[in-house]
């Protein structure tokens, strides 16, 4: 098994190092099976193939070079019994000061695009432009573009990847607060006008599913608001989640409508959001179980697609949750109906749905009890699909992609481009030894094939799809899980320095994308 490290060298050595290193392994004569009949010449020319990361998650760094604190830096401290592992994101991975060697990894991956994000606070430490501009969080994103740049990457930015300002929560109440859109947006414009002659690829925000979902109707993430007063201090799940989600969605809105009107036409890019994408099946061929399927989708996808689309909540969620659910007003309506270009799929999973008639008394009501839905991971004592190691969340359902793809463009429009902006597989941290089979991924390999299989099956159908980002370029700080799983292609030795080693599942991707191999 051939390893190597970027960071066990001196500076002027590295990226030789880097280059030898990975040649070797492309060229050790290491074959992988084929578990999916999928190649590079399958997809459109114009297919991207990149990798994702998400900067809380990697960078390290929180107190550097001027940033802010981020809700993520307060709850990792405030409930450091929620994170899996009890670890914190001081050093996660050292990504922002190692960002040079770290795009030696995108260079000799091969890959076509690298998502990541910038965090807010790193540009306004403390969220508005009147508590000033951080020139240094500025110039650090100015060099990471320009590197990418220089080795054919093209940058996908994320604005917010669920790291907003803490200052602002502190403020005002951050996203159960309408004065957030504001802020947000000068944030955006910042970033606009200082990156965007080179960044033409923009998503506003990052799953806002998860924010209300973890955030405010179980607290298990920041800010740690719920009804459970077991659970967090504060909040209100029977409303809060829905005010949260109507708030990201103005806030992308204008952050989009500002970037098309004075921006796009000038820099060229484009604008969207990325979205959870999970797909669920029917526990029964029962009509109450079908409908309680269409519910899901509703309260699942439909909560942000039917509003980007057609300017208003699903009505099914306008039925259950009533005067709970917030209205758009008429200029609301006009400002978030089709206020993008494209839209980002995070698929990982899917889920069978049961209906649920009625709850036990004493059940605090919630957007999981709005739709009376009970999500279930297996049918008649069969999962799903096989769980992946050491996720609590992912059981691996390849064609749920295609069929969450063939919903979107059955209920939202044929002509929506789609990027699946993450889809990855875990496995669980190991450290007592660096075993052949930590880094002999083939679940990991397998686990892309069969998903990418999947999409050319739906670009078939005339679904635009048009990229892929694996997620993650490297194990990672995982949010609640803490380090415990690993989803890189990359291997990082914690024990040892942060080295990063490449898995066979970056020799794979590398020689998939480069056509050399199934």
């Amino acid at each position: 098994m051939i390893s190597f490290s970027i960071a066990s060298a001196g500076n002027s050595h590295r990226t030789l190092i880097f280059a030898v290193a990975f040649a070797l392994l492309v060229h050790s004569g290491i074959t992988h099976e084929s578990f999916a009949d999928v190649k590079r010449s399958d997809f459109p020319a114009d297919f991207v193939f990149g990798v994702a990361t998400a900067a809380a998650q990697i960078e390290g760094s929180p107190k550097s070079e001027g940033k802010g604190p981020s809700v993520w830096d307060q709850f990792q401290r405030q409930f450091p019994w929620k994170i899996a592992d009890h670890s914190t994101l001081d050093v996660a991975i050292d990504s922002y000061r190692r960002y040079k060697e770290d795009a030696l990894a995108l260079k000799y991956l091969g890959v076509d695009a690298y998502r990541f994000s910038i965090p807010w606070t790193r540009i306004l430490p403390n969220g508005t432009l009147s508590g000033g501009i951080n020139q240094k969080g500025i110039d650090h994103y100015n060099n990471l573009i320009d590197e990418l740049i220089k080795i054919g990457v093209k940058p996908f930015v994320t604005l917010l990847h669920f790291d907003s300002p803490e200052a602002l929560e502190n403020m005002y109440g951050g996203f159960l607060n309408r004065n957030i859109v504001e802020d947000f947006k000068n944030y955006a414009e910042i970033c606009f006008k200082t990156f965007g002659d080179r960044v033409k690829h923009w998503i506003t925000v990052n799953e806002p599913f998860i924010i209300a979902k973890f955030g405010y109707t179980t607290g298990s993430a920041p800010p740690g608001r719920c009804s459970d007063r077991k659970q967090c201090p504060y909040g209100n799940s029977a409303t809060e989640p829905y005010i949260a989600i109507h708030n990201l969605l103005l806030a992308h809105a204008t952050a989009a409508k500002l970037y098309k009107e004075k921006y796009q036409e000038e820099q060229g890019g484009v604008i969207g959001m990325s979205n959870v994408a999970q797909y669920y099946e029917p526990y029964s061929n029962t009509l109450a179980d079908k409908r309680a399927a269409k519910r899901a989708m509703d309260f699942d996808l439909g909560w942000y697609m039917e509003p980007l689309v057609q300017g208003k909540y699903p009505s099914i969620m306008k039925k259950m949750v009533k005067d709970r659910l917030p209205v758009f007003t008429k200029e609301e309506k006009k400002l978030v109906k089709g206020s993008f270009d494209f839209i980002g799929l995070n698929y990982y999973t899917s889920r069978y749905s049961k209906n649920i008639p009625t709850f036990p008394k004493g059940t605090p009501v919630s957007p999981f009890t709005d739709q009376h839905v009970n999500a279930t991971v297996e049918k008649d004592g069969v999962l799903i699909g096989p769980k992946s190691e050491g996720s609590s969340y992912i059981y691996i359902y390849p064609k749920g992609l295609r069929k969450i793809l063939k919903y979107v463009k059955k209920h939202y429009g044929e002509k929506i481009a789609i990027y699946i902006s993450e889809n990855g597989v875990t496995e669980k941290r190991n450290d007592t030894v660096l075993t052949k089979r930590v880094l002999n991924d083939q679940h990991r390999i397998e686990f892309v094939q069969k998903h990418l299989q999947e999409i050319t099956k739906a670009i078939e159908n005339g679904v635009n799809v048009k990229g892929y980002f694996y997620w993650s370029l490297f194990d990672d700080f995982e949010w609640t899980e803490g380090y415990g799983i690993r989803f890189g292609l990359y291997y990082v030795d914690f024990a040892d320095n942060l080295k990063r080693i490449p898995k066979q599942s970056a020799l794979w991707y590398h020689n998939f994308i480069k056509g050399d191999q199934k």
